[in-house]
């Protein structure tokens, strides 16, 4: 289990995704986008929808089961993007860097950018709008649902 969860809601994330598309506005043009599946696949609509590109491929990629990381496997391969030339690849996090790898392999030539990065992943990326802590579990809202949390007082919080 990690040691520090943060929560992100639905506004947030958008919010985060718009920004990552100001930043992408600079770096581009690009003729598509490869969205990693499936935590990109939501930030990669919002950023396309903000670049008015219509071309959205994917990558299918299992690392985490729950909080366990396990060996990267390829379920689907990016056909249409080739090798990535004119392409923004668009994740919602990049942790260790392990997927990133995996992805920049198939797709050399592409643009890599995501919302969150932590610390061993940074690298792997070419472009992020927020760091967080390596030690960070992020809660996406597609993995939430509102509910009441004790204050931080009564749960021995520091």
């Amino acid at each position: 289990m990690s040691a520090h969860y943060y929560t992100v809601t639905w506004d947030q994330l958008h919010r985060d995704a718009r920004a990552l598309a100001w930043r992408l506005m600079a770096s581009g043009p690009y003729t598509g986008i490869v969205a990693i599946s499936r935590g990109g696949l939501i930030p990669a609509a919002i950023v396309a929808r903000e670049l008015d590109l219509r071309l959205v491929e994917s990558v299918c990629i299992i690392t985490y089961q729950d909080e366990q990381r396990g060996e990267p496997v390829v379920t689907k391969p990016p056909v249409a993007a080739g090798d990535g030339a004119g392409f923004l690849i668009i994740d919602d996090l990049v942790d260790t860097g392990t997927t990133a790898r995996v992805v920049r392999a198939l797709l050399p030539k592409a643009y890599f950018a995501c919302i969150y990065a932590k610390p061993l992943g940074r690298e792997a990326v070419d472009s992020f709008v927020t760091e967080v802590s390596q030690d960070t579990w992020i809660l996406f809202p597609w993995d939430t649902e509102p509910q009441f949390v004790a204050p931080l007082a009564r749960r021995g919080a520091v």
